[in-house]
């Protein structure tokens, strides 16, 4: 994931973008443009990805993008100014193409990866109606940004 130095437009804010790029095995999966912005109040709101799935070097489909103010889309919440357990919002509000959901469960963990041990982290559940059952484990560190997302774990991080 990098923070490019790009601001965009999108439903008459301007955004921060962030790249974020999958690989595995060397071979390019996946490569999304998020958009974020953070409001006065220190809430960080989501508003949306271009999507570009790749198989053998070739961009497929644009599968799960979305932006605020098109088709019905709204912006999210990605993370509260003030976090606390318990506290349940829609990250990504598309119907019918991205609506997580969150709850925070624990608030001040320590949270060891790859990398090392975090202090004070923010341990999220997400689920989403579009896979009924489908349920993961995100952990975020202030400063550091994730640490988990379910299986995966935090090993580098580059500046």
């Amino acid at each position: 994931i990098t923070a490019l130095p790009d601001t965009e437009l999108v439903a008459g804010v301007y955004v921060r973008v962030l790249e974020e790029r999958e690989t595995v095995g060397g071979a390019l999966l996946e490569v999304s443009r998020n958009f974020f912005v953070q409001t006065g109040d220190g809430t960080v709101c989501y508003y949306g990805e271009d999507v570009d799935i790749y198989a053998n070097g070739a961009i497929v489909s644009h599968d799960g993008a979305w932006r605020a103010g098109v088709s019905g889309a709204t912006p999210g919440i990605f993370m509260p100014a003030t976090p606390a357990a318990g506290q349940a919002f829609e990250q990504e509000v598309a119907p019918g193409i991205a609506q997580d959901r969150v709850t925070i469960k624990a608030v001040g963990e320590t949270t060891v990866v790859p990398l090392g041990s975090y202090s004070n982290t923010i341990r999220f559940a997400e689920t989403t109606p579009l896979e009924p059952g489908a349920k993961s484990t995100k952990v975020y560190a202030s400063g550091v940004g994730p640490l988990v997302d379910d299986i995966v774990r935090l090993t580098s991080v580059t500046p």
